[in-house]
């Protein structure tokens, strides 16, 4: 009897695991797929299935195809061969790299669009609530059939939560990083990269059953990361990105899909473990590979010894069918073509390139920061970090000379400085190729290694003849990322420099700038990149700039985190000893000891949004005062004195200058009253 009830419990339990397969939905299933460009195969012969809560990283080096992928999972291009099913209630969200941005509405109203359908129902719901009030044949079929069709749009619409659809826009926008004053603001005033947060934003709340992001974190900060994995891992269904942050995809993954050799493998682990998988993997293959290789050898020895005698004849025969019946183990290729790239030879600089003595930077009566004092040494690798707006990129312009600054800064003797930042970008020659923007910088023998260079930074191939003016955003921070590279400096400033590179390349460069003689000043939220490579942390914050020596992980073990992006919520900088001798500032009344913590963020955004309009107000000022300039002095020349197109253009300009200061003027109000 004992027995019997055991087996039944087994059954029972068979059936259920049973059962449970069937229960898991599956949103895209992948068959035969095979995607060829010039005859040549991305992929061949893709089997594969997406499942409700999978958590996926698609993984490969550059070309491999992760991009066209998804371009397939969602419909916008066709393979070659192969079938791509997807349920007909299956709803999918695409994010692309680059896309196409609305400049017509407000940032509200943008991601308003996300509820279109719910707004429809909100609509439908409110004419018949209408139409119900304002008839009288209470009795009549037509009026109970109204009734009961309201009945039922409106249970939908509150088993939808609808009614909490402005909230949830809020929530998603202030995650990525906008502020609420932000909501109202038309979207044509955001850089690009903020649009492309509108664009997630849009994709997040309409809530898909698949999300599929292709470089999703390229625009976001530290803070807007760690949102992101969040939701992916709390609120998503089904997720299929590729990033080439480590520790983000690490993060979110359960599961991994690596584009290698023209197929698809599927690892059934987040990417870390991934990693030592596919390298067991390998290992095992090669070895097989090898005992083939050895059988292989002995039985050809076998038959070229005795092919001629009689006597082993039929086991001559027996060895000849066996040789002919092994099927060739393969082995995974493993692109081991290491890129080294150095920077060229530079010249000696002073002992001290950077100084900084009672630094101060301040826009009208708010102090971005003040006290600093730093020395930086010749050679020394150091990164700045810190959340944004606290100062960051200010301290680097102030370095560079291109704003003004209360106390000493001293740039050593001899400094050749290398600055990158996003708009760096935005400078290149338009009508040159890849090729020839690289060319025009190459010196000596790297000329030669051109196309290696560009296809270590994903160039390769024909993409290396593409002219810059139809490349996408990252792929021209990318290349200008390159020329730096080749430039003879000895002071690198960088500016966030592995947003759009891709891990292979994040190490070009990582190895690249431990090689470089020189100094370097790295501002960046990438963990994984800075370790190993600096050697010194200023971590700015609370109007201050603290120096913590050692490497990033000696930073993170003082801070008592283990993330940067938990800088966030890590005791404020202000409550621990600056590098600054001069006493703290005491807090006044109204400081963040009387406000709770989600006030005192609220106010950052609100400051860091102010001063963001203050130096944008700053910037077109200066840039009209220097065209105004330029004008004076045409004007000045009798052969211009009576071109009307720059008389024009000069009464233009004064007047936009004129309603610029005016608007600084306001806006220097607004940021003292917040401060």
């Amino acid at each position: 009897m004992f027995y019997l009830i055991i087996i039944n419990l087994f059954c029972n339990l068979v059936d259920l695991c049973y059962l449970c397969t069937f229960i898991i939905r599956k949103m895209i299933s992948v068959e035969g797929l095979s995607v060829e460009f010039s005859a040549k195969p991305l992929f061949v012969n893709a089997c594969f299935v997406v499942n409700d809560r999978d958590r996926i990283a698609l993984v490969g080096k550059n070309g491999a195809g992760k991009s066209t992928l998804l371009k397939i999972l969602c419909g916008k291009q066709q393979p070659t061969n192969g079938v791509v099913s997807i349920p007909n209630d299956t709803t999918i969200g695409y994010l692309p790299q680059v896309m196409n941005l609305q400049d017509d509405t407000t940032v509200r109203e943008e991601a308003q669009k996300a509820f279109a359908s719910t707004r429809e129902l909100k609509e439908r719901i409110d004419r018949m609530n209408q139409q119900l009030a304002d008839r009288t044949d209470y009795e009549s079929d037509d009026y109970l059939a109204l009734v009961e069709r309201f009945t039922q749009e409106h249970e939908r619409y509150i088993m939808m939560g609808a009614e909490n659809y402005e909230a949830e826009i809020e929530r998603t926008l202030i995650g990525l990083g906008f502020v609420r004053t932000d909501f109202d603001r038309p979207t044509s005033e955001f850089s690009g990269g903020w649009r492309m947060r509108i664009e997630l934003a849009k994709i997040l709340l309409q809530k898909p059953d698949v999300l599929l992001l292709d470089e999703p974190t390229n625009h976001l900060d530290i803070e807007s990361i760690q949102w992101l994995e969040q939701f992916l891992a709390q609120s998503a269904k089904a997720v299929v990105l590729v990033s080439h942050d480590r520790a983000f995809i690490n993060h979110v993954s359960n599961r991994t899909l690596e584009i290698s050799c023209g197929r698809i493998i599927d690892y059934k682990v987040k990417y870390d473990e991934y990693v030592v998988l596919r390298k067991e993997r390998r290992e095992q293959q090669q070895r097989a590979y090898e005992n083939q290789q050895k059988e292989i050898a002995d039985m050809r020895q076998f038959i070229e010894r005795f092919r001629y005698q009689a006597t082993k004849a039929v086991q001559v025969q027996q060895k000849i069918k066996q040789l002919e019946k092994i099927v060739p183990i393969e082995v995974d290729e493993v692109d081991n073509a290491a890129m080294h790239l150095k920077f060229p030879p530079c010249l000696r600089s002073g002992d001290y390139p950077v100084i900084c003595e009672d630094v101060r930077k301040r826009y009208g009566e708010h102090t971005v920061f003040s006290n600093v004092n730093l020395t930086i040494k010749r050679g020394e690798k150091v990164a700045f970090v810190g959340k944004n707006g606290e100062g960051k990129s200010t301290l680097v312009k102030c370095i560079m000379g291109e704003i003004p600054f209360d106390g000493n800064l001293k740039v050593g003797h001899n400094i050749q400085i290398g600055y990158f930042a996003q708009n760096q970008a935005q400078l290149l020659d338009e009508s040159l190729t890849v090729f020839q923007t690289i060319d025009h910088v190459a010196k000596g023998d790297i000329r030669l290694r051109i196309n290696d260079i560009l296809g270590a930074f994903m160039f390769g191939g024909e993409a290396s003849d593409k002219k810059v003016k139809v490349l996408s955003g990252g792929e021209r921070s990318r290349l200008a990322m390159i020329r730096l590279l080749l430039e003879p400096v000895n002071l690198l400033i960088l500016d966030e420099p592995t947003n759009h590179l891709d891990m292979p390349s994040k190490d070009v460069l990582k190895e690249a700038i431990k090689a470089f003689d020189g100094t370097a000043i790295i501002v960046s939220h990438d963990r994984e990149f800075l370790d190993g490579l600096v050697t010194k942390v200023y971590e700015f914050g609370g109007g201050k700039v603290k120096e913590h020596l050692g490497g990033i992980y000696d930073f993170l073990q003082s801070r008592q985190i283990t993330e940067l992006s938990q800088l966030q919520s890590a005791p404020s900088i202000s409550s621990i000893p600056s590098i600054s001798s001069s006493p703290s500032i005491p807090s006044s009344p109204s400081s963040p000891k009387s406000q709770n913590y989600a006030e005192r963020k609220e106010q950052q955004k609100k400051l860091r949004k102010a001063e963001r309009a203050v130096e944008e107000s700053e910037r077109k000022i200066s840039d009209m005062e220097r065209r105004l300039k330029e004008l004076d002095t045409l004007l000045m020349d009798p052969v211009n004195a009576s071109d009307m197109k720059l008389v024009t253009e000069y009464t233009t300009i004064k007047k936009s200058l004129d309603e610029e200061v005016e608007r600084w003027e306001k806006l220097s109000e607004e940021l003292e009253q917040l401060t």
